[in-house]
């Protein structure tokens, strides 16, 4: 049996297509929904916009300090994993950087449960963010670790993990992209819901709370924009996340008034959104992969990166927060060609994954090692 653990919206899309990997081979797995962002029942338009199966358990922990809701994580995994019997014949896949992917890994680990870190080898090298943490110790804790890279192998290599337990798979990002474009051209059209004009705005995203939760930097992110806005005369879309709004709000910051701030999409629109947008700038890890595959040039709104392939290929660019470096930045990447390389896989990791950890699995059964 296969535990796919997953959490937040981020790793549903990353993990569906390893869940119909799974489905297309006919290959016994649950589906363990943390509920660490939202409920399940918010994410439940997911499933069905992606086609996925319910999930068979809902944690619904909900938001909390970063120690109470890893305890509850790792407490509720531990009894479904007790009660579900899994064993050393089993295993457990766990997505990305969040807490639900360290502890999902922790309590499985401990049970002698076999774990599979997707998207293993990632680092900003900034200890600040509570993800990088996430990532270090779940890779060290893994038994199966695929790497998007060469780049990311190579970084799991230099920590001392063993080769035999890394695998360069791609990264499952290129299949949801792939198999998710064409299917919101079918089901939405957000250009007529916005009322913009393919290729003619620009697109931002705001979340991590280093960027967020200190005044100067949102403010200075807000003034990079306006600068923008000024320079270009396009519409700036910003789905605004909860906190960034609250953050906005309370600080007092006033931006141009066709910055548009609208309410967080679904991931079919933001996706085409994404796909036809001049520019993005994000502070998100995941934009920056997305953006780099749909051949859409970035400004990353930090000082650092886990997606450094993205820098490497000419796709994307650091600028921070000084709003002088955003603007310049945006000059610099606005005409960029756009004849880049996807370092990220050619759309099939999800089966490659699947392939990888089933044939580890039956090996190990065989070997007489797999006793629960």
């Amino acid at each position: 049996m296969i535990a796919i653990i997953l959490g937040t919206r981020p790793e549903i899309i990353k993990m569906m297509p390893i869940i119909m990997a799974c489905k297309n081979k006919n290959i016994d797995f649950q589906l363990i929904h943390t509920g660490q962002h939202y409920s399940y029942e918010m994410d439940r338009i997911f499933f069905q916009e992606f086609g996925l199966p319910d999930a068979d358990y809902n944690l619904d922990v909900g938001s909390g300090t970063h120690g109470e809701q890893t305890a509850k994580i790792l407490t509720g995994i531990e009894k479904i994993l007790i009660n579900e019997k899994y064993g050393r014949k089993d295993s457990v896949l766990v997505e990305g950087d969040t807490n639900t992917v360290f502890a999902g890994a922790l309590a499985a680990a401990k049970l002698h449960v076999k774990v599979g870190h997707v998207e293993a080898g990632l680092r900003s090298y900034f200890k600040d963010m509570p993800e990088e943490i996430n990532r270090i110790l779940t890779d060290h804790i893994s038994d199966y670790l695929f790497a998007p890279t060469e780049n990311t192998k190579n970084i799991l290599l230099s920590e001392g993990i063993e080769q035999e337990k890394i695998f360069i798979t791609g990264n499952t990002i290129v299949d949801s992209v792939y198999q998710n474009l064409e299917l919101a051209g079918k089901k939405v059209d957000v250009f007529e819901k916005l009322d913009v004009e393919r290729k003619n705005y620009f697109l931002i995203t705001v979340h991590r709370a280093e960027n967020v939760d200190a005044s100067e930097r949102l403010k200075g992110i807000i003034e990079g924009l306006n600068m923008i806005r000024n320079k270009y005369k396009l519409p700036i879309i910003f789905p605004v996340h909860p906190r960034t709004k609250k953050m906005i709000e309370k600080f007092n910051i006033k931006s141009n008034e066709n910055i548009r701030l609208i309410n967080p999409l679904g991931f079919l629109e933001f996706l085409q959104l994404e796909a036809n947008a001049k520019l993005v700038l994000t502070d998100s890890g995941g934009v920056q992969e997305e953006t780099c595959i749909l051949k859409v040039p970035c400004v990353t709104l930090r000082d650092n990166t886990e997606r450094p392939e993205t820098v490497d290929v000419g796709s994307n660019v650091l600028a921070g927060c000084n709003p002088d470096a955003i603007f310049n930045n945006t000059l610099l990447m606005i005409n960029k060609d756009k004849n880049w390389k996807n370092p990220f896989g050619d759309g099939k990791s999800g089966e490659r994954i699947i392939n990888i950890i089933t044939n580890l699995m039956e090996a190990d059964k065989d070997s007489g090692n797999s006793c629960s």
